[in-house]
């Protein structure tokens, strides 16, 4: 399959994983089999990671917590962030870790059941790895637009015209 069109499978996996190869296949106008052996080599090449369901979790449990902590590290020898990643993400609570450029180091997204939880897994787990300098959590009020799909719709204005 010819790099543009895989570009486009891509795209279109990634709006909406649940397109069957045959509705691919018409998308794109390529052969059925031919979606199946690209889907099939972009995952054994670990280009496709995985299939995800974003959800409202607010709609499912209202007392979810997520958090933003910035990390500030120190690496230690030749294996630099690696290994400290590498520890961070084996937690559960840890959802996403990113590598940043910027005043701080890693970007780490946890969810837990309460602020209090959340807290006590930065302060007790975070904060005690031996590379970590500092952390700054950062509560999520309210979560409007997540992977590009938006979660608070526009109000209509419900009060009533009047004019005189």
């Amino acid at each position: 399959m010819e790099k543009s069109l895989e570009l486009k499978l891509l795209e279109l996996l990634s709006n909406n994983s649940r397109l069957e190869a045959s509705e691919l296949s018409v998308m794109l106008g390529v052969p059925e089999e031919e979606i199946r052996s690209a889907i099939g080599r972009l995952e054994k090449e670990k280009i496709i990671c995985g299939y995800n369901t974003l959800i409202d979790w607010d709609k499912v449990h209202d007392d979810d917590v997520t958090a933003m902590v910035e990390l500030r590290v120190t690496p230690q020898g030749g294996e630099g962030y690696d290994k400290i990643a590498e520890k961070i993400s084996s937690f559960p609570q840890v959802d996403t870790l990113f590598l940043m450029s910027g005043s701080y180091d890693f970007l780490v997204t946890v969810r837990g059941r309460s602020i209090k939880e959340v807290s006590l897994f930065v302060s007790g787990k975070l904060a005690q790895i031996e590379e970590v300098q500092s952390t700054t959590t950062h509560f999520t009020l309210s979560k409007y637009k997540e992977l590009g799909v938006l979660f608070k719709s526009k109000k209509t204005n419900e009060r009533m015209l009047v004019s005189l």
